[in-house]
Order: C-alpha cells, then structure tokens, then sequence
C-alpha cells in the first residue's frame, strides 16, 4: 500500500462487507513468493481491522511438487486436479497442514493472535467422498481425490465469533475413514457456501478468465453463472477447478465469487476495495444482466 491514503480509501471501499464473512482460496505464486506471501498477509490483517471476518482456504501445490520430487515420487495431473497414491497422500497431508499452514498462520500472527490453523479434517469440518477425473465422458480412478460431500461449519464460526481468522487446509476424511485430498478451489468454495458468505475470492496465477485463450489474452471482466456453466466443459488446466468452485458457489447462494490474480501484491485487498481492472467476477444470472 503506497500511501495512507491509499490505505483509508480502500478501507472505506471495504465498509459494505463489514460484518460480512469473505472466504479467500489462497495459492499459486502468491504462497511461494516471500513479498506476496507477507502482502497476503497484510491484506488479511487489513481485511479483520475492517471489520470484515476473513476465512483463508489453502492449497499447497508448489510446495506438495517439490516435496515430492525430494522423495523421488512422480507428479501427475488429471483435468487440473492431482493424482493422489497413498504415499503422495502422506506428503499432501504433511506439507498443507503442516509446513504450509504453520508458515501463514504465522506470517499472520506476525501483526496480533489472529490466525488459527485446521484441516479438513478437524471437527469434520469438510467431509469429503471420492472423486473421479472426467475424460471423455469417462470417469477415471485418480487416487485418493475427494469431493466435498458436506461441511460443518461449527469450528470455523466458533473462531470467527471470536474474532479469530480460521485458516484451513484442503484435506478432508471420508465417512470410509479414508482421508482424502481436495482441490484447495472445491473446498473454499464449498465453505463459503456453506458460511453463507457475501463474497468467494480465489487468488491463482493468471488476470483472470481468458475470453478465448489461447487466440486471446483479453480477461472476461464480469460473467454471469448461466453463461458461465456453458463454458465449463471447454475450460482446461487448472482454471476448472477454480470455476467450477466458483459457479457451485454462486448456485448455493454465495453473492459473488472473485478470481484475482495472486501475482499482484495486495491483490486481495484492491480486488475487493474495487479497484479497477482487477480479475473476474462471477455473479448470479439475475445480477449479471
């Protein structure tokens, strides 16, 4: 933030979210990059003096890879998500919940006792059941991947209503007793709909959704959900995930669901003070005509 003016006019941007839960899908460069990490940081701190009762929901990626790749194990994806052996388990078990949710609950709490750190799995927070990769209208066995099959919000409000920032990792366990991985994307956005929250954020490494990519770089500034669930099916990589997070989102209530670009320092901060060019918003069909 260059200025304190700068600072007290996105402050007065943030004042309609007061009171308001927003959860923050937070990964990418933006948890690799020390000057972001601190930034993200920052923001959250900024978001909770605001008023505003901020829920961060992490993935681990980078950080899972080169853990892996330590221990001479393969990396695979599969339709943007990872797939999962038993052994890759362990490590996507230890590195989230572990090293990368200990090192921003930290960070955070470098500025008062803020943050406090769970899984998934903590007071069955998202219960999840085994997912399948769609290819080619096929389902194909990609490991231990879960999908959110429920959430209990109990712990996380019982945080938030005590003026706490609840930072959960993306594992969940099955009613099997399997523990299970789940996309960073899914889970924030089967927590914010389940918190009801006003808006989803998820911060990732490109401006937004590409109107026609690869033909064209231009960034869809605003889409609605209708309009949305139509291009799903051709989005590749790990933008469906994010997507598909978003529209469920939406579809459960969520007022808007924001994709900023996590390269940008405080990009969390201007997305939602309003700042111009900033990402993509997702929003119901009825607001978004």
């Amino acid at each position: 933030m260059a200025t304190s003016a700068d600072l007290t006019e996105r402050l007065t941007a943030l004042e309609p979210l007061r009171g308001h839960t927003v959860v923050v899908k937070y990964g990418g460069n933006a948890m690799t990059d020390d000057t972001l990490r601190r930034a993200f940081a920052q923001d959250v701190l900024t978001l909770r003096r605001a008023g505003v009762r901020p829920v961060v929901v992490h993935g681990g990626g980078p950080q899972i890879g080169a853990h892996l790749d330590r221990l001479g194990l393969k990396s695979a994806f599969l339709n943007g998500l990872r797939v999962t052996t038993p052994e890759t388990m362990e490590v996507v078990r230890m590195v989230l919940s572990g090293k990368v949710q200990k090192d921003l609950v930290g960070l955070i709490n470098e500025h008062g006792p803020y943050a406090v750190g769970l899984s998934g799995e903590d007071g069955h927070t998202l219960t999840a059941v085994k997912r399948y990769a769609d290819v080619a209208g096929e389902p194909v066995d990609i490991g231990l991947v879960g999908d959110v099959a429920r959430v209990n919000t109990a712990v996380v409000r019982l945080l938030l209503d005590s003026g706490h920032i609840p930072v959960v990792s993306s594992v969940g366990r099955g009613e099997d007793g399997q523990v299970y991985n789940v996309n960073a994307d899914t889970a924030a956005g089967a927590l914010a709909a389940a918190l009801g929250t006003r808006v989803l954020v998820v911060l990732t490494d490109v401006p937004g959704l590409y109107a026609d990519w690869p033909e064209s770089d231009r960034v869809v500034d605003r889409i609605g959900a209708g309009e949305l669930e139509r291009l799903l099916p051709g989005l590749n990589g790990g933008m469906g995930p994010k997507m598909e997070a978003c529209l469920r989102a939406i579809r459960s209530g969520v007022g808007t669901a924001r994709v900023l670009d996590g390269r940008a320092p405080h990009a969390l901060l201007d997305g939602l003070s309003g700042a111009v060019g900033t990402g993509t918003t997702i929003v119901p069909d009825t607001a978004g005509q």
